[in-house]
């Protein structure tokens, strides 16, 4: 197979959920967002929806932080990426802990609709509902 036949490289959609420490991001919440889009975009991420989402005390302490924000970003990336992201998030100040999972179309839509109100047409859907309209 040449170059020019290759197939081309299919993004993943992940759901990612970044725990900030709560004082910082009311002090300064663009500053705070910023950071966590900054370490995405270095990651080669579309960020589709982001919003905080769950703002409280947590069970244990980390990293000397009692309290915590926990913001949710809905993102398309490679795979490679993932190892950027894990990296990056290690090495913030922004950042107390992070978890990123991957979901099917189906899924990553019906969180992207929760965060953001609207859905976002991933490839395999926009493909399967547009032949379904037209048969």
């Amino acid at each position: 197979m040449s170059v020019a036949e290759a197939k081309p490289v299919k993004e993943n959609l992940y759901e990612g959920m970044f725990l900030v420490d709560s004082n910082q991001f009311a002090n300064d919440p663009d500053a705070t967002v910023a950071a966590i889009m900054a370490i995405l975009d270095r990651a080669g991420a579309t960020v589709v929806a982001h919003r905080p989402w769950q703002d409280g005390k947590l069970a244990y302490e980390i990293n000397g932080h009692r309290k915590g924000l926990h913001y949710l970003v809905c993102f398309r990336m490679l795979g490679a990426g993932m190892d950027v992201v894990t990296r990056q998030c290690h090495l913030s100040d922004v950042v107390i802990r992070n978890m990123v999972i991957r979901h099917t179309p189906e899924l990553f839509n019906a969180v992207v609709e929760a965060i953001s109100g609207s859905v976002e047409e991933s490839g395999e859907d926009s493909e399967a509902s547009s032949e379904e309209s037209e048969g």
